[in-house]
């Protein structure tokens, strides 16, 4: 388990992630942008770091100023929250690469599923490993471009 995790997001999201930490008896660091700096969520953290202007492509999109902040406050790992970095594979390889731990999906299935053909393509890999017999539940698509439109296959 971790001593310290630095979230990486803000509002109710890192609220929430705050939350949790204490009921683990994780420290939790939040990072704020001008914009934030009397949030809720950086007055509910054990501590805050300052990353940047108000502006989202300032502060919470930028990694390296996430990763430093990790470092600054000696966070184990970083846990993004949603949106912002969760979804960026390069955040997550860049986390891992900085000896931290992303807290969330490695950076290989974000990658995976980011692509919804390999996506599928992983998912009906996954469906034709287990049993016949075991599948019960529908399975859902999309179209790999997001015309609409949406398929259903037992």
């Amino acid at each position: 388990m971790f001593d310290k995790v630095l979230i990486a997001n803000r509002g109710e999201i890192a609220l929430r992630v705050i939350r949790a930490c204490r009921e683990l008896g994780i420290r939790a660091a939040a990072v704020y942008s001008d914009a934030d700096a009397g949030a809720p969520h950086v007055l509910a953290a054990d501590e805050a770091v300052h990353i940047g202007g108000a502006p989202a492509s300032e502060s919470y999109l930028r990694g390296e100023r996430i990763i430093e902040a990790a470092r600054r406050v000696g966070a184990a790992a970083i846990h993004p929250g949603y949106g912002f970095l969760s979804e960026r594979e390069a955040f997550a390889r860049a986390v891992r690469d900085a000896g931290l731990v992303f807290v969330g999906p490695p950076p290989e299935a974000i990658a995976a599923m980011g692509n919804k053909t390999a996506a599928r393509q992983l998912a009906t890999s996954a469906r034709h490993a287990r049993s016949r017999s075991a599948s019960a539940t529908p399975s859902y698509s999309r179209p790999p471009r997001g015309e609409g439109g949406r398929g259903c296959a037992w």
